[in-house]
């Protein structure tokens, strides 16, 4: 499980850089059109991942394929959701919108689906005290 940590640690820390960023220029801009994504990079990219990296790091859940199948929902899911949400809010003419709908649903969707597999693995760990 300290793989499935690392990578989430990782994880977690591109999506601290990405909102710290995008937090920045808001602020030296005045302009906080991206607020909602940078929101959503700092709630489900950086805490939920580096709480999620936390639990692999201390808990040996009991189903590896249930473990696998959360960690890369939840890189997935929230890489979707995030990208999709800015999609979405600034509309790229390169882009259409059913490309830009899709991802911001479907990444949500999926990242839900990490929310559930890991309240599943959360009440079937191993290493109960």
């Amino acid at each position: 499980m300290k793989k499935y940590s690392n990578l989430l640690l990782r994880v977690s820390s591109v999506f601290a850089l990405a909102g710290a960023a995008i937090g920045g220029h808001m602020a030296g801009s005045g302009d906080y059109a991206f607020r909602p994504i940078h929101a959503h990079i700092l709630v489900v990219g950086w805490l939920t991942m580096f709480a999620w990296a936390v639990y692999y790091r201390l808990f040996q859940p009991k189903s590896r394929i249930l473990a696998g199948l959360h960690v890369y929902s939840a890189i997935i899911g929230v890489v979707g959701l995030t990208v999709g949400m800015a999609l979405y809010n600034f509309k790229p003419a390169f882009l259409p919108a059913t490309v830009e709908t899709g991802l911001y649903i479907g990444g949500g969707a999926v990242l839900l689906i990490s929310f559930i597999l890991f309240c599943i693995l959360t009440f079937t760990q191993g290493n109960e005290d």
